[in-house]
């Protein structure tokens, strides 16, 4: 039996994916790799630091807050064999275990805007990050090398469904739920102990 993996395309509005969307046109422009649908566990290459764009590499994301607080963004599904879902985790996991080694590609995005390949050992940026870890899938593989994939290229991976496209915290509540409640019923609790006490 298959297993399931989720891209995730983002439009979250920084200065680095506004320039980007002049050159492809598009409006989502990183793009990230999940093994939920809840988006608990979502990978990619992106700022380390909310407020300093130039401080790139290796990150798990968390979708909840700071930039993507409010993006839009589009959901594909990605069904895979067992096999290769367990060869595309052990390859994050290679990036999570070794990711102070690893830094964002910035010049790699000149490389694509020039439609030429720039390689940089261990530099990634985000698409180029989501294309390589899926080749690990012979049967989810692009025409584009990695080096040279943009964002909107991921949407063209084969067998991939699209799940949801609109606001990203609108999803976030449709399949996680809200969490805010436990939270106030925590305070109310909180606040009923202090007048009790």
């Amino acid at each position: 039996m298959g297993k399931s993996i989720y891209i995730v395309l983002t439009d979250t509005g920084t200065l680095l994916s506004k320039a980007i969307g002049m050159y492809t046109r598009k409006d989502l422009n990183h793009a990230s790799i999940a093994f939920d649908e809840h988006l608990t566990e979502i990978y990619s290459f992106g700022r380390k630091q909310q407020y300093n764009p130039f401080i790139g590499g290796f990150v798990r994301e968390n979708v909840s807050d700071g930039i993507f607080r409010d993006a839009d963004c589009a959901i594909y599904r990605c069904d895979v064999s067992t096999e290769a879902y367990m060869r595309i985790r052990r390859k994050v996991r290679m990036f999570e275990l070794n990711q102070k080694m690893y830094k964002y590609n910035f010049i790699g995005l000149f490389g694509v805007a020039m439609n030429k390949e720039i390689r940089r050992k261990r530099a990634f940026f985000c698409s180029q990050f989501v294309a390589t870890v899926m080749q690990e899938s012979e049967n989810h593989r692009l025409g584009t090398t990695p080096s040279l994939t943009m964002p909107h290229h991921l949407a063209d991976l084969p067998h991939l469904e699209m799940v949801y496209e609109g606001e990203l915290q609108h999803y976030l509540n449709i399949t996680r739920g809200p969490v805010e409640a436990p939270i106030r019923i925590g305070l109310l609790k909180s606040l009923a102990f202090r007048l009790l006490a």
